[in-house]
């Protein structure tokens, strides 16, 4: 699948996805949105990858926000739909199955910090800046930015961000529970690609399962979650990786999952 904004790489097991518009510091447009999903949907089919690793391209950025010129001509009724388009990819992305690690190297503005929020872990760089700067345009976050923030870092923080659109730094962001691991620059990728090998090496269906039930969990009662869990874990244990992880670990040895 050829792309004009994005790069697709494998590194065995993981697939790494770069938005790759340097020049404008990779903000999201409706082709790199709609090449954004097409990417995800191929890779989520594929057995053979097992975790994933969004980036941007160049030093400065991993993506800076929404392209202005395109928001700019947008009428209401377009406004809705484009919002939508951009939800659906990023759902995608929360509910893909497969672990998700967002390689944050630079400015995550607007929408990029909304496609940071709906990976499954973040990983800054020291030199990574965050925020929601919408309301300084007169508008609003369109990609569930309202949504995802409140729920990792709380009603009263997500309000400030969201009502001042001020940036903040990796520390803070590693403060506030926004990313989940702050590295030097330098090492950023090596350190993702470690994290993200490392969870490839992981029984594929349960963590599917944990990352759906953590999803979902979160947006219904306590006791329906705990049915979700306990539906979820009787699946699970019918699996060939339970049987070969419960075997490995009495024989004391290192587990060789398969994804079945």
């Amino acid at each position: 699948m050829n792309f004009d904004n994005l790069l697709l790489e494998r590194d065995g097991a993981v697939a790494i996805i770069t938005i790759n518009r340097p020049a404008v510091l990779n903000a999201l447009n409706t082709p790199t949105t709609d090449e954004l999903r097409r990417a995800v949907l191929q890779l989520k089919h594929d057995a053979a990858v097992r975790a994933v690793i969004v980036t941007g391209a160049g030093e400065k950025s991993f993506v800076a926000g929404a392209d202005i010129n395109e928001l700019a001509a947008l009428k209401p009724a377009e406004g809705k739909e484009h919002a939508q388009r951009g939800q659906h990819v990023l759902d995608l992305i929360e509910n893909m199955g497969k672990p998700v690690i967002a390689a944050v190297n630079g400015f995550a503005l607007g929408g990029g910090c909304e496609l940071a929020m709906a990976c499954t872990l973040r990983m800054a760089a020291d030199t990574a800046r965050f925020g929601q700067p919408e309301i300084n345009l007169g508008i609003i976050p369109g990609y569930a930015g309202t949504q995802r923030l409140s729920r990792l870092v709380g009603k009263g923080v997500a309000l400030d961000l969201l009502l001042t659109g001020r940036q903040i730094k990796a520390d803070e962001a590693l403060q506030i529970g926004l990313v989940n691991r702050v590295v030097p620059a330098a090492e950023l990728m090596t350190e993702a690609k470690k994290l993200a090998a490392e969870l490839a090496s992981k029984a594929p269906v349960a963590l599917q399962f944990i990352i759906e039930a953590v999803n979902r969990g979160l947006e219904i009662s306590f006791d329906k979650g705990q049915f979700l869990e306990a539906t979820l874990f009787g699946l699970v244990a019918s699996t060939a990786d339970m049987r070969e992880g419960t075997r490995a670990f009495l024989e004391k040895r290192k587990t060789q999952f398969t994804g079945e």
